[in-house]
C-alpha cells in the first residue's frame, strides 16, 4: 500500500482546499451547529447546492451525470480536505447511498430522471429497510408489493428511517414475491413520499431529536418505472447501497473523529478539577491516547480498503470492520468527554451551567445507537469471524 500521492493529486488537494477556504462560510461549518440538527439539515442541503455549482457534488460519478470521473485517491483526497476544514458533509442519503445505485442498476431514463435533482441538493432522500420485525435481519421484511397493472401497491410499515420527516423521496425494499425465499423475492422502488397512502409518525430519540421516523404505506399506488433492477432482484440493488455505504462513506471519518479528539484534549486542558487541569490526570491522558491509536487504526484500515479498490478488488467483508471502527470509536471519545466534564456533563443544552451549551452530554446520548443502526456491531464481528476468520457458525 503505496501512501504517497503524485504531484498531480497533491495538486488537486490544493485545488480543494483553496476552493473550501474561499466558499465555506463559518457558520456553516459542522462543529458552529453541532447541536442543532434543524440547522444541520438545512445547511447540508445548501452546501450540496453550492458543490453542485462548482461540480463537485459527487467528484466520483461519470462526467455525463454531472460529477467529474474522479479517480479513488483524488475522492480521498476531496474528503479528507473536507473534514480537515470541518465542511457539511452533505445529503448523504441521495449521494452516497441510492444514488450510486440508481447508477449502477437503473434505467437510462431513471438515471436521467432522478440523479440530477440528486446532485443540486433538491431532493431529500430516506432509506425503507428496517421494519419492526425485520432490522438486522432485512431478508425477513414483510412490507407487501403486489403488482397491478402499471402499479405497485404497497402496504407495510418502515421504521428508524433517517429524515423520513423532511424527505421527498424514499428507497425501500418491499417482498413481490412469498414463493422465493429470503432476499431473491425483494424489490427495490423509488417512492414518491407526497403519494396517497404514505404517512410519517417521527420518532423522538434520547436527544429529543426527530431525526428517525416510522413510515406507513396503506396500498400506495407507486409506478412500476421506479423499481431499480427489476421485480424480484432487489437485493443485487441493495447489496450496491451497502457496498458504498460500508467505504466511500468512510473516507472523511478518521480525520474528523481527530478533529473531536482535538477539542477533547482542549477541552481536558481548560476544566479544572481539585484545582489542577483535567489533563494532568493520567487515566484521562491514558483514555485520550487510546483514542488516538484507535483513530490511526481505522484511517489506515480506510486506506487499505482504498487501496484494494485502485488495484481493481472489490472490498470484502473486511470492508465490514469499518463500521465497527466508526461506531465504536464515536462512542469511546463521547464517553471520554462525560469523564472529562465529571459532575457538569449531567447538564444538558439549554441550561447556563453547561460546557459548551452541553454538546458532550448530548453527543454522547446520541452515539448510543450507531452501534445497532445500519448493522450492529455484534452482527459485524459475527461477519468478520465466519468470512475472514474462517471461524464455525
Amino acid at each position: 500500500m503505496n501512501l504517497q500521492f503524485t504531484a498531480d493529486e497533491e495538486a488537486f488537494r490544493e485545488q480543494v482546499r483553496s476552493w473550501i477556504k474561499a466558499n465555506l462560510p463559518e457558520e456553516w461549518k459542522v462543529n458552529n451547529v453541532k447541536n442543532d440538527r434543524d440547522a444541520r439539515d438545512h445547511i447540508d442541503q445548501e452546501w450540496d447546492r453550492l458543490l453542485f455549482k462548482q461540480g463537485w457534488a459527487m467528484i466520483s460519478w461519470p462526467k455525463k451525470y454531472g460529477g467529474m470521473d474522479a479517480t479513488l485517491a483524488q475522492q480521498l483526497i476531496f474528503y479528507e480536505e473536507m473534514a480537515k476544514a470541518d465542511a457539511p458533509k452533505g445529503l448523504w442519503q441521495g449521494k452516497g447511498l441510492v444514488g450510486p445505485t440508481i447508477l449502477t442498476h437503473g434505467t437510462e431514463e431513471q438515471r436521467e430522471r432522478f440523479i440530477p435533482p440528486i446532485l443540486r441538493g433538491d431532493v431529500v432522500w430516506c432509506q425503507g429497510w428496517s421494519e419492526p420485525n425485520a432490522g438486522s435481519d432485512l431478508p425477513n421484511l414483510r412490507t407487501k408489493g403486489v403488482i397491478d397493472g402499471d402499479y405497485l401497491v404497497i402496504t407495510g410499515q418502515k421504521i428508524w428511517s433517517t429524515w423520513a420527516h423532511i424527505a421527498d423521496w424514499c428507497f425501500a425494499l418491499v417482498r413481490t414475491s412469498n414463493t422465493q425465499p429470503g432476499h431473491k423475492g425483494l424489490t427495490y422502488v423509488l417512492i414518491d413520499m407526497k403519494t396517497p397512502g404514505v404517512t410519517v409518525r417521527p420518532i423522538r430519540q434520547i436527544t429529543k431529536d426527530r431525526d428517525y421516523g416510522e413510515i406507513f404505506f396503506d396500498e400506495a399506488r407507486i409506478p412500476l418505472s421506479n423499481v431499480v433492477g427489476g421485480i424480484d432482484k432487489g437485493w443485487y440493488a441493495a447489496m450496491t447501497t451497502l457496498a458504498d455505504e460500508r467505504t466511500s462513506a468512510y473516507f472523511d471519518l478518521p480525520i474528523r473523529h481527530l478533529r473531536i479528539l482535538e477539542q477533547l484534549v482542549d477541552l481536558a486542558r481548560h476544566t479544572v478539577r481539585n484545582r489542577k487541569p483535567v489533563i494532568q490526570d493520567p487515566i484521562i491522558r491514558q483514555k485520550l491516547a487510546q483514542c488516538r491509536i484507535e483513530i490511526e487504526s481505522f484511517r489506515y484500515a480506510v486506506l487499505r480498503t482504498v487501496s484494494a479498490k485502485i488495484r481493481g478488488q472489490e472490498p470484502g467483508a473486511e470492508s465490514w470492520i469499518l463500521k465497527v471502527y466508526w461506531t465504536e470509536i464515536m462512542q469511546r471519545l463521547s464517553s471520554v468527554a462525560l469523564d472529562i466534564e465529571g459532575p457538569y456533563s449531567q447538564i444538558m443544552k439549554g441550561s447556563e451551567r453547561a460546557i459548551s451549551n452541553g454538546h458532550w452530554p448530548y453527543y454522547y446520548l446520541w452515539m448510543r445507537c450507531e452501534t445497532i443502526a445500519g448493522g450492529t456491531s455484534d452482527i459485524n464481528r459475527n461477519t468478520l469471524a465466519e468470512r475472514i476468520l474462517e471461524m464455525p457458525r
